[in-house]
């Protein structure tokens, strides 16, 4: 039997929202395309009453830190509700169809540079290190060597611990760049549906090598890998074996949550994309 789609929350009345339609039914949250008074849209991100609401906040405060600047602009909070500008209804993952898979990178990686370059930092409290975000991982190669299978999520575990170690630098990150969350509207391209980590900026492009989730056919290319971590690479002024280790590295970390949540296929196709990031990067050395 089909759950009926919830009731829209009540909204402040500030915000003049005349309508909403739900657009996306998260773990955390429930997200509503809503039309206001005066005709314009935005995005509602209503956080679910459950425990743990931590990345829903830290992604409110990456919004706040960006002040519209290549993201969706925070236009206002109440309570676990986000009135968030609705950045356009065209995907980068549209965007290989017309322009290119190439292409589309170039986007992405010219968005990556202006949300990566230097600014002031906000407080750091307000985001998650990069090192606690593996944790994930890191459980993962500890069960699987207690089991006694080490493999590849203890290699990927024991690089996360060195990368994170030794970041080339410590910055705001989005978190979840991928190919549906960069979106093109009225003011261009712009990012939506931060998480909120801080450290090194090469893994803020790690999520693209595994995306779009329907396209084995690149994410698995060598040839795609390698143009990729090229072109991420010049836009970035990032070492593409750089760029290539926390690919791998997150690959691997997806493919840890896929296993905790007993998603077998998702993560064997998770660690597909790991051996083939890990094969490109291998080869160049």
């Amino acid at each position: 039997m089909t759950e009926a789609a919830p009731a829209p929350p009540a909204f402040p009345a500030e915000w003049r929202i005349v309508a909403a339609e739900l657009m996306a039914d998260t773990v955390s949250s429930h997200v509503w395309l809503v039309h206001r008074a005066d005709g314009g849209r935005a995005v509602v991100k209503d956080g679910k009453p459950i425990p743990d609401l931590a990345d829903v906040l830290r992604g409110a405060r990456y919004l706040a830190w960006r002040e519209g600047d290549g993201a969706a602009r925070l236009l206002a909070e109440h309570g676990r509700m986000m009135l968030i500008e609705h950045a356009g209804d065209h995907m980068l993952a549209e965007e290989i169809a017309t322009a290119g898979d190439a292409a589309a990178t170039r986007i992405a990686a010219d968005l990556l540079a202006r949300l990566l370059a230097p600014a002031p930092v906000p407080d750091a409290a307000d985001f998650q290190p990069l090192r606690r975000r593996f944790a994930g991982l890191f459980a993962k190669a500890d069960a699987d060597r207690k089991a006694g299978r080490p493999g590849l999520y203890g290699e990927a575990a024991a690089l996360a611990e060195r990368l994170t170690a030794a970041p080339a630098r410590s910055v705001p990150l989005h978190g979840d760049v991928h190919h549906e969350n960069i979106l093109k509207g009225p003011r261009g391209w712009l990012i939506i549906d931060p998480v909120g980590l801080i450290g090194d900026p090469a893994y803020d492009a790690a999520n693209l090598f595994s995306n779009p989730l329907d396209r084995d056919d690149l994410c698995l290319s060598p040839e795609r890998i390698a143009g990729m971590a090229a072109i991420l690479g010049e836009a970035l002024g990032i070492a593409p074996r750089r760029l290539l280790d926390h690919a791998f590295v997150h690959a691997c970390l997806s493919a840890a949550w896929h296993a905790e949540d007993g998603s077998d296929e998702d993560e064997a196709r998770e660690l597909a994309v790991a051996l083939a990031v890990r094969s490109v990067r291998d080869a160049g050395d």
